[in-house]
């Protein structure tokens, strides 16, 4: 797998990925499922899509399904919910002052997403789909 071509392939995945979670959770809510259960099944439909594409596709992996998929939950889960609201609490309370309340979460959001992204790719690339050298 070229090295050039996996963060435009990381890319690609991110922006279906996200594609898939809107559309889905749009379609359930149409069809009258209550958001938050919606919503649970769309980042559910999303994450799953994103974990096989990404392993395939970007990383070009064939190692253990389950022993990457576990590590895959514990990267991007940390990326969600520790990382991003670090970031969120920090960036806002440094900008609402300056800026007020909904441009510094805007702000916040932009930055704790691409830090995300960041953190996603490295860990997937270095620990998630890590792939072994051929010995000489």
């Amino acid at each position: 797998m070229s090295r050039r071509l996996k963060p435009l392939r990381f890319i690609l995945v991110g922006i279906l990925n996200t594609g898939i979670d809107f559309v889905v959770l749009f379609a359930l809510t149409k069809a009258g499922v209550e958001l938050i259960l919606a919503n649970m099944i769309s980042t559910s439909c999303a994450l799953a899509f994103s974990f096989f594409v990404n392993r395939s596709f970007t990383f070009g992996s064939n190692g253990n399904k389950y022993i990457q998929g576990a590590k895959f939950m514990l990267v991007t889960l940390t990326s969600l919910w520790v990382l991003q609201p670090v970031i969120l609490l920090l960036i806002t309370g440094a900008l609402t002052p300056a800026t007020g309340s909904d441009i510094s979460l805007f702000g916040a959001k932009v930055v704790a997403t691409v830090a995300s992204m960041i953190w996603n790719y490295l860990f997937y690339d270095r620990y998630v789909f890590k792939t072994r050298k051929a010995s000489s």
